[in-house]
Parts: C-alpha cells; structure tokens; sequence
C-alpha cells in the first residue's frame, strides 16, 4: 500500500467521531445479525442509519443523508415484517427470484441511476455523481430485498458496497472506505449463511 494512501487512512480513523464509530459498529453488528436471520439487526440498523443521516446531511453531503433517511424507514419496516413472521407456525422464509426478475432489477436500476448521474452531472452537488448514483438507487432497491430475505440480495450487496469502497476512496473518505471492505466481506459470508438456512428450508 502507498505510504501516503496509508497514513491517509490512519489519519482518518483518528479524526472519526465518536458517533462515526459507533455508528459504523452498530452498521456492523446489523449485518452479523442480519447473517444469522436475526430480527434484532434492524434496531442496530435503525440507530446506526440515525446516526449516518445527521453526519452526512451537516458534512453537506445530502445523497447519503437521503440514503440512510431511506434506510431508517427500511429498519422499521424489515422488523415488522420479520416480527410479524416470526413465531414458528409463520416464518418469513428465504426465497429466490428467478433470473428474469434479476434482469428486470438491474435494467429498472441502471436507468434510474443513469437518470439521477445525469443530474448530479448536471448540477455538480456530486464529487462522484457516477458511482454516487449508482451506488444509492442500488442500495435503495435492494434494502427491500434484504427486507422481504430474497437470497440475492447478499450478493448485489457485495457489489454495490465494493463500489462504494471506490467512491469513498476517490472522495477522501478512507476510513468509511476501509469499514466498507469490510462489508464487503460479511456480505460474501452472509450470503454463504443464507444458502445455508436456504437448503435447510428445503429438506
């Protein structure tokens, strides 16, 4: 690793806040619950997301503050939907979609995200605005993935948090970049734990 991009980071963990750590914690903690098909990831994820908006939105940075506002809702209705399905006699179980309604889902979200990239372009409210857009309408859709436990989800989640490693990189956010990777990581695991319960669903 270059040296500067090195003490870049190291520099930006120092400076983060203690609400920033706390939050990217309990961002953690939620996708280690959500692996296990926990219904108590959402409040990690609720007051993680709380956290986020205030950050984003006084950094002057209202795409991840609209993001994570979008996320707090999401929190509230993945543990009602969780919750209303989790006595033994109801369970919400992991499904899949078929491939045609992959495709369906990515072309509904490459032409939302060229829309709204087109628009930061134009009014330059974005360092980023290509992987800006399209890392936010992804992440919007597939929230409701993960609410509704499609199995997929994890592995669009993989992606779009890899591409969101590079944006943060390009706009100097080296310390959210590194915790991405992260989730990058516990994505991929929670995927191969989805497909796990998946087939015990199905014995």
């Amino acid at each position: 690793m270059n040296q500067d991009l090195y003490q870049a980071i190291l520099n930006a963990f120092h400076q983060m806040s203690h609400w920033e750590i706390a939050a990217a914690l309990m961002g953690v903690a939620y996708i280690l619950l959500a692996a296990k098909e926990s219904q108590w990831c959402w409040p990690f994820a609720f007051f993680s997301t709380l956290v986020y908006t205030v950050l984003f939105w006084n950094d002057q940075l209202p795409m991840q503050a609209f993001l994570n506002f979008y996320y707090m809702g999401m929190a509230i209705y993945g543990f009602w939907v969780w919750h209303q399905h989790g006595t033994q006699t109801d369970t919400l179980s992991i499904s899949r979609w078929p491939w045609l309604r992959h495709v369906a889902f990515i072309a509904v979200g490459v032409a939302v995200s060229a829309l709204v990239s087109a628009y930061l372009q134009k009014t330059g409210q974005s360092q980023s605005p290509v992987l800006d857009a399209y890392t936010t309408v992804f992440s919007v859709m597939n929230t409701w993935l993960i609410a509704r436990k499609v199995l997929e989800n994890w592995l669009y989640w993989a992606v779009i948090d890899g591409a969101a490693t590079l944006l943060y990189v390009q706009t100097g956010y080296y310390a959210t970049a590194v915790l991405f990777v992260l989730n990058t990581v516990l994505a991929v695991a929670g995927f191969i734990s989805w497909v796990k319960l998946y087939r015990q669903q199905q014995t």
